[in-house]
């Protein structure tokens, strides 16, 4: 309960007053996050750090994204290749370059036919074991994740002060007028990731609303040039009914070379920790909302990001608990 006693008063709610800029990434200069399970600073090995630099960081880079890289069908035809059979010999390396650990996977390495496959891999259950506690709030996927502790209008939070679009993100005026004083986790998955994401809660589940856009990197070296990039790629919205808080939001937020999003999940009675879908190659991201008062983060969880840093944690593990 030492969240609460952080987060609560006898008044109620007490809004943290910190602002959050952790996509103020300095040109050439390392990711940092800080890793739940080391209990330290970590330098992010990035996937295409070169190419993904060139893109975002220079005058013809930039010229190159918004008129090809930006493209749906750019990321289709990379996710093609992804889906093929030549693709398969990218996958030992890949393992040896980023220090992945097959034991975790629960099909063998060599099962795998294409670099897709090995992408959005199963892994098995004991390698994710779900936090305990029925008001736990787990995290939904394996990443980085950031908290915005405050969704209300006037919050300025995001690289360089850059405001944060409620009403953009979720298309919906009326949708993003009851979150706002809301909370939020946002939760970076990189190329070298588990993929699927899971259910943070139960509930009852609604329809995925999809809202098309363009697929731009939502790496922090793209986000630092421009916060709109999360509001401006392709990405669905799902509300989930809850019996405490009433309802919370789960978005999917495509990014450059995602090939697609996939619900493997039903509308319909849901449970924590349920795989919700997956994401085909590429970098991606997932949000969750919490209406206003509702929900506490972990202790680690709010102070990184006060401090400007995402915390590396994985699928299932704890996120923070929920209040009535």
């Amino acid at each position: 309960m030492e969240e609460a006693r952080r987060f609560f008063g006898e008044k109620g709610f007490a809004r943290p007053h910190w602002q959050v800029y952790p996509c103020a990434v300095p040109e050439k200069q390392e990711i940092l996050f800080f890793d739940r399970y080391e209990g330290r600073l970590r330098a992010e090995a990035i996937y295409g750090e070169k190419p993904l630099r060139w893109a975002y960081e220079t005058l013809s880079g930039r010229l190159f994204l918004e008129a090809i890289i930006k493209r749906r069908w750019f990321s289709a035809f990379y996710g093609r290749w992804a889906d093929s059979h030549a693709s398969k010999k990218e996958i030992p390396p890949f393992l040896e370059r980023f220090v992945l650990d097959p034991e975790e996977f629960l099909e063998p390495v060599e099962s795998f036919r294409t670099f897709n496959e090995f992408f959005f891999r199963r892994l098995r259950p004991e390698a994710r074991p779900l936090a305990p506690g029925p008001d736990t709030v787990v995290f939904p996927a394996d990443g980085r994740h950031l908290l915005v502790p405050d969704l209300s209008r006037d919050s300025t939070i995001f690289a360089k002060g850059r405001r944060f679009d409620l009403t953009a993100l979720l298309g919906d005026s009326v949708l993003a007028k009851a979150f706002e004083g809301g909370s939020a986790v946002i939760s970076r998955l990189c190329p070298t990731d588990y993929h699927r994401f899971h259910f943070p809660l139960e509930g009852e589940c609604g329809h995925p609303r999809l809202l098309n856009g363009s697929l731009y990197s939502v790496n922090p070296i793209a986000l630092a040039r421009r916060l709109s990039y999360i509001f401006e790629n392709k990405r669905r919205v799902t509300e989930i009914q809850h019996p405490l808080i009433g309802r919370y939001l789960f978005l999917e937020i495509g990014a450059t070379n995602v090939g697609g999003i996939v619900d493997t999940s039903v509308p319909g009675p849901v449970e924590k920790g349920a795989e919700k879908g997956f994401f085909r190659f590429g970098g991606s991201m997932v949000m969750t909302l919490f209406p206003s008062q509702t929900f506490v983060p972990a202790i680690d969880l709010a102070e990184q990001s006060a401090a400007g840093f995402e915390l590396y944690a994985h699928v299932g593990d704890r996120m923070g608990q929920l209040t009535s």
